[in-house]
């Protein structure tokens, strides 16, 4: 008996120790230092190695040869693991450091708003003692004595000691505007501040000027920051030329300085502005940098004689940037821009766009934050770079595009421009720049001076009722409904090796099709860098081999419509195919501002210029008798600005001048034509499309779609609530999947679309009609349709599988089903149209 127990013990002995073996070879394996470094260079190599991977490394690698291929399997899986876990812990900390300098620039402006409400009761509580009084007359001093020039600051303007007293009240004006009270500020309409917003934006409601303000958190350190935007001609556009003419130290250790500023005038029809002012630059005891500015009185430096009446004398009020470095790196930066841009000097009918905090906002408030970040998500290396371009590189050809075309609407004296054969009435203006050499860097091999020089051909006209962003994408993608191939074949060759070749251009046809290369864009996509194709091909025998395709450099700004007071842009230039970094351009394009209309506005005051007498035919749709509040678009106007440039040679100039004036009156009239026919569209942000009256279909199709969808299907397209009125078009409108109507004709083309099939489809209402149905899908998706066209004939609808469609733009677009149906008029036998519905699309 005590044998069989004994047995039984050896035996439950062994098959323990076998267990055990099992259990220690299932253990956590502990490598040592040279098989950690091994497994990390195949790490960095390939983090998900195959299994033939892993046995190779095995044998490879003598020092792993005891570790079974499961256990370095595991390895690569907790690696991974670590690795996404190290990238999501930093992505929360800089969450967490950009939510918590958010969450203390939101306490600040609360404080700032709960100090402005107490100052309001108490400024309410003294007016309302004044009414009481026989001395009421002067009750709205408050405002305007904090945010005016004191005059006798001005007086001591001539030596140090003076200048350092207006330095230290203009730094103290600055900062009760920046964080204080002076001015009641308003959030811009359209900028919601938020964790993923630029920053926080507001404009001034009362006071003297315009002015705007802007809060944001940059990842940069202050001094960085302060250098960026002391150098304003790399982010301020407007501005032509900033030169300091003194500098000295002050007490405190800051500077001042004496700025000379000239700025261009955004159109044909005013003068530029120049400004002289204080800069002073210096550091408060929490640590924070200050740049602060103002205007100082008397003349001080001007423009040269040549261009002196070309410039107006503006007032800068005390304004400037506070930045305070944070906690962990980068900084929180308050910018107010506080202009008084004189007005009076412009038409009455340009007043707004003077006048306009909105404005100032976009073009100089809201563009040195977003340039600032810009900067700093290049230096962290978020940027991905177009077409091997580094990023400076890029913005550089956005600057001198930009720069260029303002120099061509401006056309200064001192710059060698002179008006040809002008007597004032002239619609469009013939401008030519005799000395004119295209360089921009400091390769002279890559500069082109023309024997002629060149000519510029620019005019300015009004716009009703068209939105800017609306015109300037149709411009964009458009350009065979507004643009000659041979004119820009012409300066295209021009610009290679000096040749002229007007008059005697071999003809070419423009195929119509271009193609849109992009190359970058800033932050928020608010302005695109590309490179445009136009293909294009000779009609004579002996170049029928040749490519006469045209690159075009371009910038487009402005394109979204819920950007109050933004500035809509399309400028372009030829360039060679494989152009170098330094290339020279000779811009020409499109600008558009829209103006704040008033109520007390009225059709008389579109002929206040002459120039302006292109637009008093453009009456979009038929007359009616609406009020002018009736619909938000209604009364609308923006000024657009067209400038082309020409090179010519100097026995070719009057020929070229009559080809440019031709030219620009003939893109005014497809101008005119296209705002025709975009406006009556209603195109309003928020509202969907509101035909004219002239096009009664718009909302009987609605019908016939949603019930003719109901009949064949068995289920509703729009909600039961929405099937009354003029509802039923509104929710079509904005229905999130993209519907679009095709005739029933030999070659189907589009004749309706709403919001989310022009956006699937890249186009427009306007040059919806133009496309045909075969042009959108791809092969398979053309079998697709014809294998289950004769099913949609027969039971009236028919679901197209998931497939791939293209975009008049050139880009694939996926879709998860399509939906066909029949549209039946109203009498439920007569098919009016062939109805689709892409379902859940989007961009490849």
């Amino acid at each position: 008996m005590a044998m069989a127990v004994a047995h039984h013990r050896e035996n439950s002995s062994g098959s323990g120790s076998s267990i055990n073996k099992h259990l220690d070879a299932g253990k956590y394996v502990r490598y040592t230092a040279e098989q950690v470094e091994a497994l990390e260079r195949v790490y960095a190599e390939c983090p998900k190695p195959s299994s033939l991977r892993r046995q190779q490394l095995i044998r490879e690698c003598p020092i792993l040869s005891n570790i079974e291929p499961k256990q370095i399997k595991v390895w690569f899986q907790n690696r991974r693991c670590r690795e996404k876990q190290r990238k999501e812990s930093s992505r929360l900390q800089t969450v967490n450091r950009k939510l918590t300098a958010m969450n203390k620039l939101l306490m600040e402006e609360n404080d700032r708003l709960q100090k402005q409400v107490s100052h309001l009761v108490c400024e309410n509580g003294y007016m309302r003692q004044q009414l009481h009084t026989v001395n009421a007359s002067a009750t709205d001093a408050s405002c305007d004595s904090v945010v005016t020039t004191p005059q006798h600051s001005l007086r001591d303007a001539n030596n140090p000691a003076g200048l350092l007293s207006i330095a230290e009240e203009t730094l103290a004006e600055f900062l009760s505007k920046a964080t204080g009270t002076a001015v009641d500020w308003v959030q811009m309409p359209g900028m919601k501040p938020g964790p993923d917003s630029v920053g926080i934006f507001a404009i001034s409601q009362s006071c003297s000027g315009v002015a705007a303000r802007a809060c944001g958190l940059v990842s940069l350190e202050p001094a960085k920051i302060a250098e960026i935007l002391k150098d304003r001609p790399s982010w301020f556009r407007d501005c032509r030329n900033l030169e300091v003419f003194t500098m000295f130290p002050a007490g405190n250790g800051g500077t001042i300085e004496l700025v000379y500023t000239q700025t261009f005038a955004p159109t044909t029809l005013a003068p530029a502005r120049d400004f002289w002012t204080l800069r002073y630059t210096t550091t408060l005891e929490n640590g924070s940098l200050v740049v602060c500015e103002r205007s100082l009185s008397g003349s001080g430096a001007g423009p040269s004689a040549a261009a002196a009446a070309q410039f107006v004398r503006a007032e800068v009020l005390p304004n400037g940037y506070l930045i305070r470095p944070c906690e962990g790196g980068g900084s929180i930066i308050h910018i107010v821009d506080h202009l008084n841009l004189e007005a009076w000097s412009v038409p009455e009918v340009l007043r707004p766009l003077y006048e306009s905090s909105k404005v100032i906002a976009q073009r100089m408030t809201i563009a040195a934050l977003r340039y600032i970040r810009q900067i700093a998500q290049e230096t962290s290396g978020e940027v991905v770079y177009g077409l091997g371009r580094q990023p400076a590189v890029l913005r550089t050809f956005s600057q001198r595009l930009s720069r260029g075309f303002n120099d061509a609407i401006n056309g200064f004296n001192d710059d060698g421009w002179s008006i040809l054969n002008c007597d004032g009435n002239e619609d469009v203006i013939i401008a030519i720049n005799s000395s004119k050499s295209l360089s921009s860097t400091s390769n002279p091999a890559n500069t082109l001076s023309f024997l002629g020089g060149v000519l510029c051909a620019k005019a300015s006209m009004l716009v009703q009722n068209v939105p800017p962003a609306v015109l300037v994408r149709f411009l964009r993608e458009h350009r065979s409904e507004w643009a000659d191939f041979n004119v820009d074949a012409y300066s295209a060759a021009s610009l290679k090796a000096g040749t002229y070749a007007y008059p005697g251009m071999r003809p070419t046809r423009f195929t119509g099709s271009q193609v849109i290369m992009p190359l970058g864009h800033t932050i928020e996509q608010e302005e695109l860098l590309e490179v445009v194709r136009l293909e294009g091909h000779s009609l004579t025998q002996e170049d029928a081999f040749l490519s006469r395709d045209i690159h075009l450099l371009q910038i487009c700004s402005g394109i979204d419509e819920n950007a109050v007071g933004a500035c809509s842009e399309l400028v372009f230039a030829p360039i060679d195919e494989m152009f170098p970094d330094d290339a020279p351009l000779l811009p020409s394009g499109f600008r558009i501002i829209p103006l704040e209309s008033k109520p007390s506005d009225t059709q008389d005051s579109l002929t206040t210029n002459r120039t302006l007498d292109l637009t008093s035919s453009l009456e979009v749709g038929p007359a009616t008798n609406n009020a002018a509040g009736d619909s938000p678009c209604q009364n609308t106007r923006s000024v657009l600005t067209i400038a082309f440039q020409f090179p010519f040679d100097s026995h070719l100039q009057d020929n070229v001048a009559t080809m440019a004036r031709q030219y620009v009156r003939s893109v005014i009239s497809s101008v005119q034509r296209v705002a025709m026919a975009i406006s009556p569209s209603g195109l309003c942000p928020g509202v969907g499309p509101k035909l004219s009256p002239g096009s009664p279909e718009a909302l009987t199709l609605a019908h016939w779609i949603s019930q003719s969808y109901s009949f064949h299907l068995g289920a509703e397209l729009l909600k039961s609530e929405s099937l009354s009125g003029e509802s039923v078009l509104k929710n079509l409108w904005q229905h999130q999947d993209a519907i679009l109507c095709c005739s029933l004709k030999s070659q189907p083309v589009f004749i309706f679309a709403n919001q989310a099939g022009l956006d699937m489809l890249e186009t427009t209402l306007v040059a919806l009609q133009d496309i045909t149905l075969d042009k959108i899908f791809d092969e398979s998706g053309r079998k697709a349709l014809c294998s289950d066209f004769p099913k949609l004939m027969q039971q009236g609808f028919a679901y197209l599988p998931a497939g791939i469609c293209m975009s008049t733009m050139g880009r694939h677009v996926s879709y998860e089903q399509a939906v066909a149906w029949k549209v039946l008029a109203a009498d439920e036998s007569t098919v009016h149209c062939l109805a689709f519905a892409f379902v859940n699309w989007s961009f490849v």
